[in-house]
C-alpha cells in the first residue's frame, strides 16, 4: 500500500497501469514472504517418530542377526576366536558364565553387561588345545633333550647352578606382580672346587646362606625392580664370593691356632697324643717335629678317623649330649673296649 500511495497521480492513464503493476508486485511479494514465514514458524522437529523408526530397525535387525555366541559351531577352532589375552567379551564366549555377588537365594548376574567378568584377567586364550597347537608350532625351534642328562645326578653335575623365580596371576590393573622380581640362586658348595682355606673363607663370607646339612648355598636378591637385574646381581654375588675366597691376605699367614675360627684336629695336640700313643703301642719311641706330626698319616691307625671326627665335632659344634656320646663311642673303638651297655 505504501508503494501505491507514493506513485499515485490523479487523471493519468499510466497511473492506472502503474497501480496495477505495483499492486500485483506487492501482492506477490507479500504472499511469498508469508509463505516463508509460515514454513519457518510451523516447522516441527519429529523426534519421537524418528526414535520409533530406529527402535523398529534395531528390533528387526536383532530378529535377523542373532548373537554371535549363538551362531558359533561346536567344532570351531577356538584359537581363532580368542587368539590372545584380552578383556572378556560376552558375544565371543558361547558359555553361560555368571559372576558377581547377589543376595542369598538369587542367581549371580549373567555374562551380558557384567563388569565383574571384565575386571579380572582371564585365560580363555590358553585352553589345552591351543597350548598343544602352540607347542607343536615351536617344536621346530627346539633341540632334543641330551641323552646323557638322564638323571638328576647328571643334571646337577653338568648344571650345578639353579635359578629359581616365580610368576603370579592376580586381580590388578597391572599384570606385573612386585614379587615376580625376586630371584634365588642355589648351588652346592662341593661343586665350586674350593680348597680347605677357600671353602672356610667362602662359608664365612656367605654366612647363614649356607646350609651344612644339604651343602647348599642359597642367595636371594630383590633390591632391583626387574627380574633380569636381580638375576645378574645374584650371579655377581656368587662370582665375587668365589674369587674373594681364594685371596690370601698377608695377615692370614701370621694366624696361629688361637686365632683360628674353627678347630683343626691336624694342627692340635689331640693328634700329637694319638700319634705318640700309636708309636708307643708299636714299641717305637722317637720324637717328631711339628711338621712331621702334621703330615703323619693316621689312616694306618685303626678307628683313628672316627676319633678325629668325634673330637672335631665336639670342639666346633660345642658340648652336647650327642657330641659327648659320639666321642665316648670313638674312644672305646680306638682302645678296643666293649660298647657300653644301655640299662
Amino acid at each position: 500500500m505504501s508503494l501505491f500511495i507514493r506513485n499515485y497521480k490523479p487523471n493519468s492513464l499510466a497511473t492506472v497501469y502503474n497501480v496495477k503493476i505495483w499492486r500485483l508486485h506487492s501482492t506477490a511479494a507479500e504472499s511469498t514472504q508469508k509463505k516463508d514465514e509460515n514454513e519457518e514458524e510451523f516447522r516441527v522437529l519429529d523426534i519421537l517418530k524418528k526414535k520409533d523408526r530406529i527402535q523398529r530397525k534395531v528390533t528387526r535387525r536383532a530378529d535377523i542377526q542373532p548373537d554371535r555366541s549363538d551362531r558359533m559351531a561346536p567344532d570351531q577352532n577356538w584359537g581363532n576366536v580368542w587368539p590372545g589375552p584380552k578383556t572378556f567379551h560376552p558375544s565371543s564366549v558361547p558359555l553361560p558364565l555368571r559372576q558377581g555377588y547377589v543376595p542369598k537365594g538369587q542367581a549371580p548376574p549373567g555374562k551380558k553387561a557384567n563388569a565383574e567378568l571384565m575386571k579380572v584377567p582371564n585365560f580363555l586364550h590358553l585352553t589345552p588345545p591351543v597350548i598343544k597347537s602352540q607347542c607343536e608350532a615351536i617344536k621346530q625351534y627346539c633341540t632334543e633333550w641330551p641323552n646323557l642328562l638322564n638323571s638328576q645326578e647328571a643334571i646337577e653335575k653338568h648344571y650345578p647352578v639353579e635359578i629359581i623365580t616365580s610368576d603370579y596371576c592376580h586381580a590388578s590393573p597391572s599384570i606385573r606382580n612386585p614379587l615376580a622380581r625376586i630371584v634365588t640362586l642355589r648351588v652346592k658348595l662341593s661343586t665350586l672346587k674350593l680348597d680347605k682355606h677357600a671353602r672356610d673363607k667362602f662359608i664365612r663370607l656367605v654366612g647363614d646362606r649356607y646350609d651344612s646339612s644339604t651343602d647348599l648355598v642359597t642367595i636371594t636378591a630383590d633390591r632391583c625392580p626387574a627380574r633380569i637385574q636381580n638375576t645378574d646381581y645374584v650371579n655377581y654375588l656368587l662370582t665375587a664370593c668365589f674369587h674373594e675366597a681364594w685371596n690370601v691376605e698377608e695377615w692370614e699367614k701370621d694366624k696361629t691356632e688361637d686365632d683360628m675360627e674353627y678347630y683343626d684336629w691336624n694342627n692340635n695336640a689331640s693328634k700329637k697324643s694319638l700319634v705318640n700313643w700309636h708309636l708307643q703301642k708299636k714299641g717305637e719311641s722317637k720324637t717328631l717335629t711339628d711338621d712331621e706330626y702334621k703330615s703323619f698319616d693316621v689312616s694306618e691307625i685303626q678307628h683313628a678317623d672316627g676319633y678325629k671326627n668325634a673330637v672335631s665335632d665336639w670342639m666346633n659344634s660345642g658340648e652336647s649330649e650327642e657330641t659327648v656320646k659320639k666321642y665316648a663311642e670313638a674312644v672305646r673303638k680306638l682302645f678296643g673296649l666293649p660298647e657300653k651297655k644301655v640299662v
